[in-house]
């Protein structure tokens, strides 16, 4: 078996300094090496032990990152790499060092903003909480050896995607929370995928309105109401849907799509006992749900 292709891809920074030569005069250089050197001692202030040879050494690292992140933003729809690696040496002398470390920071400001996961707290406000996952994430990325392959920019989009769809998820139970048609859920933890299910699965009575939390003795009514009328789950969902705002669609479409054959929907309209549709309820809505039957 041949040995797989390994092909080197050193962080950005350093590509773009290769080609200073060609760009650069000697005074535009020196004049970057010392933003360069500014932002290293900014960074070892602000994130690592800055009294500690390891400290700056981290803090190295960090802004070689941090400012290819920045170059790889600035410089994405540049698909040939020495091409890009020239524009990033001429982008880093006429802007200067710090504007493009400041747009890689920016970058994972703003990722780190954006929600993990569809289960949301009260400490995913909080501004301590806040300021730790910053800067953990900002480790986790611009963390750059100088001398080895670099794929933050890539691990970056791929959160950057992933997160955005969590958003989408919350966004749309949050706008369900609101809506609730026994008033607004205030609640601050949130399960996102939770509060979507429910909305779901009462969609299937066809009524239209919006249950974003619910009870034993509420679903039970449901569960006999499904069964003496036998309506269509399909029509239930449209009219659901038709009370919902567009931007909310998809994340609530693509769920009735991942649900419609699932147990739970499968036992509402057969004849399981209740018993076991409380169990599979909550396993379906987690904390959206009152657990306690009244």
């Amino acid at each position: 078996m041949l040995p797989a292709i390994v092909i080197e891809k050193l962080p950005r920074l350093i590509r773009a300094i290769r080609h200073l030569a060609q760009t650069a005069s000697p005074d535009e250089a020196a004049g970057l090496a010392d933003e360069l050197a500014g932002i290293t001692a900014m960074v070892a202030e602000k994130f690592t032990n800055d009294r500690t040879a390891e400290g700056i050494q981290r803090a190295l690292l960090l802004s070689v990152g941090g400012m290819s992140l920045g170059l790889e933003y600035l410089l994405e729809d540049e698909t040939d790499d020495e091409v890009g690696d020239k524009a990033a040496a001429s982008l880093l002398i006429s802007e200067g060092a710090e504007l493009v470390f400041q747009q890689g920071f920016r970058l994972v400001r703003e990722l780190a903003a954006l929600p993990e996961d569809s289960l949301v707290g009260e400490y995913d406000t909080d501004p301590v909480y806040a300021q730790r996952r910053l800067k953990e994430l900002f480790v986790d990325l611009c963390t750059a050896d100088p001398g080895e392959s670099w794929t933050g920019y890539e691990r970056y989009q791929a959160q950057l995607k992933q997160r955005k769809s969590v958003q989408a998820i919350v966004r749309a139970a949050q706008w369900l929370r609101r809506h609730h048609y026994e008033g607004a859920v205030q609640d601050p933890d949130l399960n996102a995928e939770g509060v979507i299910a429910l909305a779901i699965v009462f969609g299937i009575e066809g009524a239209g309105r919006i249950v974003a939390r619910t009870n034993h003795r509420e679903f039970e009514t449901l569960v006999k109401t499904v069964r003496k009328r036998k309506p269509d789950f399909q029509a239930g969902w449209a009219k659901l849907l038709e009370n919902v705002p567009a931007p909310h669609h998809a994340v609530i479409a693509e769920r009735i799509a991942l649900y419609r054959n699932s147990d739970i929907l499968r036992d509402i309209a057969g004849a399981a006992p209740m018993k076991q549709l409380f169990v599979e309820l909550e396993n379906f809505a987690g904390s959206e749900l009152d657990a306690e039957y009244p």
